[in-house]
């Protein structure tokens, strides 16, 4: 692949997945916005032009370099269950499925991204509040032209929809927002949200109380509650985003942080610690040594992800053992260098007495945002606020059924959750915020990227646009499972002779023949020059975005 070289700024770094959002975010910074002010106008206008990604019905996680306490601090703002709804009724509505639904009423959990912006608004933020409103409102109520890559995705999503016979009865609700004369838009479509202007209106005058109360959310409840949905104004009332302290590894003289459960952020640091017994650094990206180890390594610690990672307010998780270096020790030496590995199974450590859009943003002062919103699969649960112009997350489909598994579902408690924003410091300085989209696929990603920027060498860009592998198999969090040995799943640039390789070491492969089907994550990076100071931006081609520096 032909070498890609990055953005560059000194005063401040913008990078998302569309270029009105990233624009946004300049502007803010431009209009004397700090990196929080920018990343949440960004959001707000990734809710308008990304909606089948993201918005103010799904969830919200960031992490932030405070560069006056010179510390970094993690946000979850990911919502509960309903509290009404226990699990014998739950199982009652399924009528015997051993899975919730990714779509429709029962996926539903209360939407946490408004209180993640207010949160990091109230303690971070220096623009006014209502000033962050102003690019995404003009840009729903007057329109704007949808990007080529975010067409394919909204006409797959709406394709899907469509063809859910259990979605028949919000299907033209939906179909009301979310296409144009009945079909999704293709690239070049201008396309309107005057709900979602609405709504960010009452945001940008009330506060949360514009979303969490009032208008909205009694148009919210009723919405669902029309078509089987549980939550209640009491669950909407009672959502608070919960500042918490990120997990970290050593790995490449680097500190990788993460945001610790209900966030899968910690397979990221299983992974790496296991690959740090292995001399990655002395391969190559297109080395088949380097994909064998990766894949894996994968595999093992996905299976502990299955197994233990849950709400840490319901279930006990154990960080503690799954990070510790004799427990990476004992994993990887189940690595046979020669043979993949067909029987995944969890560690055994002592439990004590149980689709997405992501952007980061940087500052002439050193605050570093790394942030991700999501709905879950795309348009979520497909159940939308007609009179509001958002779609409402799916969350909850990510909850197991099994009473005994960690991550059960119960009334109140938040779901096992994929989202999982990156960031890397070096001698306590920033260095690296990042994140990549995908579901199951971001830690995948993550670590891909950390090993083509720290162990290969390569710049924020290069990283990643490298070939990707995407592996699917074994247990997942919500109780069901697939082959254990898996599928890779491999981009087309990869090299023949790595795809061979891995074949004669008895990996299943499979080539991508369709992007989005077999989407391999969306990135964007930010790095920080230690020596001059300098931002280096990316933004990488599987998606429609840019990163910009001023």
């Amino acid at each position: 692949m032909t070498l890609s070289y990055p953005a560059v700024g000194r005063s401040g770094m913008v990078a998302t997945s569309q270029p009105l959002a990233t624009l946004a975010g300049i502007n803010m910074l431009q209009s004397g916005g700090n990196a929080v002010d920018a990343a949440i106008a960004c959001n707000l206008v990734l809710a308008v032009t990304e909606p089948h990604m993201c918005g103010p019905g799904g969830d919200l996680f960031a992490l932030v370099w405070d560069p006056v306490q010179a510390t970094l601090q993690g946000i979850n703002a990911s919502g509960r269950s309903p509290k009404a709804l226990t699990l014998e009724a739950l199982n009652r509505k399924l009528g015997g499925a051993s899975v919730i639904p990714g779509r429709g009423p029962l996926s539903l959990t209360a939407p946490g991204a408004v209180a993640g912006w207010q949160r990091l608004h109230e303690r971070y933020g220096r623009k006014p509040w209502a000033s962050l409103f102003t690019a995404a409102i003009e840009i729903a109520r007057e329109g704007f032209a949808v990007g080529a890559i975010t067409a394919l995705w909204w006409q797959r999503a709406v394709q899907d929809i469509r063809q859910d016979k259990s979605l028949a009865a919000t299907r033209a609700q939906f179909a009301e927002i979310f296409t144009v004369n009945g079909s999704a838009p293709t690239g070049g479509t201008g396309f309107r949200n005057p709900g979602l202007a609405r709504l960010f209106e009452c945001l940008r005058d009330a506060g949360r109380a514009g979303f969490y109360a009032g208008d909205v959310a009694r148009a919210l409840i009723a919405a669902q509650s029309g078509v089987g949905g549980q939550l209640a104004l009491s669950d909407l009332a009672a959502v608070e985003a919960e500042w918490v302290t990120p997990l970290a590894t050593h790995y490449r003289g680097c500190d990788v942080h993460v945001i610790p459960p209900n966030s899968q952020g910690l397979s990221v640091l299983q992974m790496l610690n296991i690959l740090a017994h292995f001399p990655v650094a002395s391969m190559a990206p297109d080395d088949p040594a380097w994909w064998h180890l990766f894949l894996e390594a994968k595999k093992l610690v996905f299976a502990d992800r299955a197994r233990y990672y849950a709400d840490p307010a319901a279930s006990k998780v154990p960080i503690a053992a799954l990070l510790d270096p004799s427990y990476a020790a004992a994993r990887a030496a189940l690595i046979d260098l020669n043979h993949a590995r067909a029987d995944q199974t969890p560690g055994a450590v002592n439990v004590p007495a149980s689709d997405t859009t992501y952007l980061t943003v940087a500052d002439r002062d050193g605050c570093m945002v790394s942030l991700i919103q999501s709905l879950f699969v795309p348009f979520g649960s497909s159940l939308v606020v007609p009179e509001f112009g958002f779609a409402l997350q799916s969350r909850g489909s990510g909850f197991a059924l099994d009473p005994h598994h960690a991550n059960c579902y119960a009334p109140g408690k938040r779901p096992f959750h994929t989202l999982m924003p990156g960031f890397v410091t070096r001698d306590g300085a920033p260095y690296f915020s990042f994140g990549a989209v995908g579901g199951d696929m971001q830690p995948q990603a993550q670590v891909q990227l950390l090993a083509n920027l720290l162990d290969f060498g390569c710049n924020v860009q290069h990283a990643g646009d490298l070939p990707r592998i995407r592996h699917v198999g074994g247990a997942n969090p919500n109780g069901s499972s697939d082959s254990p040995l898996g599928i890779a799943h491999y981009e087309t640039t990869l090299p023949v002779r790595v795809v061979a390789e891995l074949s004669r070491r008895g990996h299943q492969l499979q080539r991508i023949a369709d992007p989005i089907n077999g989407f391999v994550g969306g990135y964007q990076g930010i790095m920080r020059d230690p020596v001059g100071g300098a931002y280096w931006g990316a933004s990488e081609s599987r998606l429609d975005g840019c990163a910009l520096g001023i």
